[in-house]
């Protein structure tokens, strides 16, 4: 971390899940893998009760976001957020919801007041949140709407990006069924899309032009018209008009010819239609590496991309490897000195 950079805030996430343990467990393998500073918002006690279930020696330390970098070589520091919990691994509590979607809200608001330069956000059970009312398909929608709260007047259109260091792709429609996506394609949302994630791309990768490769939504693209008209009349109309605007663009592509090895030294990134279409190959490549990166927001976000793993949970079994490399990619986009 630089002198003048602040601590990355990181939220708990679903406290029945790994997030916990790959908060306690990054920083006790901080040195080793040469992890950025970073505070958890969640629950101290909760933390400190999942390290001795997995036999962590590790400490955790109360404190604000200010005096998390002067507590950060001595134990993980932990912002309290949300009620008390109790570790129950595997087993989701009803009183929990309240507090993930606090933790997340505090962090947001740490970097809008400068205690925090990026986000880094553990897995949430969307399903148990539903249950309480959260009116978000996920963290991407909850974090546009924080955003709107907490930098009034500007324009925040998030988009999922999963980046990993063989492959980067973006889909257009995210987290609805897949029956529901032909009619939510229309040609300004692709624009749209392919714009911000040009923009990141610029100002937060350091890619000076990216190229960006366009699925087409039907197979071998709609095979001019005979397979679906999605692609003649709407993804390839975009693809013009992104060239037009000066965007280097290419499609509508076959999405079965983007993701081999010559292919992936054409372009930068790939949008998809739908969610499956490029998280599949995304996270076949690069499953333990990639990362989860919010575009269009006024603040850094990324996520691991992998879920709560419940399975697992309480065990010391999880990889930190996903969210490891999401708190390297908060520190390096927040910092372009660092990229």
């Amino acid at each position: 971390m630089s002198p003048k950079q602040s601590p990355i805030a990181v939220s708990m996430g679903e406290p029945a899940g790994i997030g916990p343990e790959l908060s306690l467990l990054a920083w006790w393998n901080r040195k080793a893998i040469k992890l950025p500073c970073f505070y958890v918002r969640g629950d101290a006690a909760l933390l400190g009760a999942r390290a001795k279930r997995i036999g962590l020696k590790a400490r955790v330390i109360s404190c604000t976001p200010e005096d998390a970098p002067k507590a950060f070589n001595k134990g993980l520091p932990v912002v309290q957020t949300g009620a008390s919990l109790v570790d129950t691994p595997g087993e989701e509590q009803d009183t929990a919801a309240s507090s993930v979607v606090e933790a997340i809200a505090g962090c947001v608001e740490d970097i809008s007041t400068g205690r925090a330069s990026a986000l880094v956000t553990n897995p949430i059970n969307k399903a148990a949140l539903y249950k309480t009312g959260f009116a978000f398909p996920g963290h991407t929608e909850f974090l546009g709407a924080l955003s709107q709260q907490h930098w009034p007047g500007t324009e925040a259109k998030p988009v999922m990006m999963i980046a990993g260091p063989e492959l980067m792709v973006v889909p257009v429609t995210i987290h609805i069924a897949i029956r529901e996506v032909p009619d939510a394609l229309n040609r300004q949302l692709i624009v749209d899309t392919a714009l911000i994630a040009a923009k990141d791309l610029q100002t937060r990768f350091g890619c000076q032009n990216p190229r960006l490769a366009i699925c087409g939504l039907n197979p071998h693209a709609g095979e001019n018209g005979s397979m679906g008209k999605e692609d003649e009349d709407i993804v390839k109309p975009a693809v013009e008009q992104l060239k037009e605007m000066g965007i280097h663009a290419t499609g509508p592509h076959p999405a079965d010819t983007l993701f081999h090895a010559a292919a992936r030294t054409q372009h930068d990134c790939v949008l998809g239609m739908y969610h499956d279409q490029v998280l599949i190959p995304a996270k076949t490549l690069g499953f333990d590496d990639s990362v989860n990166v919010t575009l269009g927001l006024p603040f850094v976000r990324t996520s691991p991309d992998h879920g709560t793993a419940y399975s697992i949970a309480g065990s010391g079994t999880a990889r930190i490897d996903s969210f490891a490399a999401a708190l390297r990619m908060a520190s390096a986009l927040s910092n372009p000195d660092l990229l």
